[in-house]
């Protein structure tokens, strides 16, 4: 057998989402939303985040590569990276709160009422969270700004069937008021006076009240396809499942228990 033979190249599918961003706990006033984790993908047909659309071919190797499930931001905190191979996703900015102004990340966090800023977004991986004005700010999603939909609105994700059917990921949280704001699309968490954590394993920003305590982020997910032929094992901190659709065998990767773990293609 040849060399060339011996090291066969896989192109892989990919859906790489970084944890959302935490609304914020200190100060006063309304507070803004949490942005939505970086929401990177190349599957064909489909958009990356950011309105981008689907990124390259990814080719893997006989080898091992890193594999990390971002958390959640805890309130007042942005999200976690999520790593599969060279694919890196931005941890979602946080809410905004006097205090503690928003923050850029994959989505930025939404500003707090009356004039703080929104938090930028990474391009082709999120969008901006909305500035506050006489209302807090929604936080961005992966698909659309926050407060597109209303002032304090969290922007909705991007929908993906990598896994067979369509799902969408990637809120942003709302901002916090007098009355309940649903989360943007895709696992943002509500706003208002009982805000919602952002929903596990979308990056889903988290939704934001008045003064009082924050919320946490969604945690992220990493999802990729192979052919059938890849042998895949991971290490013992991964916890994931597997399913076919089509020719190839989809990986979802809901929690790593370190930043060290790998996924192995033999």
């Amino acid at each position: 057998m040849s060399p060339i033979s011996r090291k066969l190249v896989f192109a892989a599918q990919y859906l790489v989402i970084a944890g959302g961003g935490g609304s914020s706990s200190s100060g006063g006033g309304y507070y803004g939303g949490g942005g939505a984790g970086g929401y990177r993908a190349n599957v064909v047909g489909e958009n990356s985040g950011g309105g981008a659309a689907a990124e390259a071919s990814l080719l893997l190797l006989k080898a091992s590569y890193t594999v990390t499930v971002g958390a959640g931001g805890p309130a007042t905190t942005n999200g976690a990276n999520s790593v599969l191979a060279s694919i890196i996703s931005t941890g979602g900015g946080r809410g905004g709160s006097p205090s503690t102004g928003a923050q850029a990340g994959g989505s930025g966090g939404g500003g707090f009422e009356p004039s703080g800023a929104g938090g930028a977004g990474t391009p082709s991986q999120g969008f901006l969270g909305k500035s506050g004005t006489s209302e807090s700010g929604g936080g961005g999603g992966a698909g659309e700004a926050g407060g597109t939909d209303a002032q304090r609105s969290g922007g909705d994700g991007v929908a993906s069937s990598i896994t067979g059917s369509s799902v969408t990921r990637g809120g942003g949280g709302s901002g916090g008021g007098n009355s309940a704001v649903a989360g943007g699309d895709g696992g943002g968490g509500a706003g208002g006076p009982g805000p919602l954590a952002g929903a596990a394993n979308t990056g889903g920003g988290a939704g934001a009240q008045a003064a009082g305590s924050g919320r946490a982020g969604g945690s992220g997910v990493v999802i990729f396809s192979l052919p059938t032929q890849a042998i895949v094992t991971f290490s013992g901190g991964v916890t994931q499942t597997s399913a076919i659709v089509g020719s190839n065998r989809v990986y979802t990767v809901t929690a790593t228990s370190t930043t060290d773990e790998t996924v192995t293609i033999s």
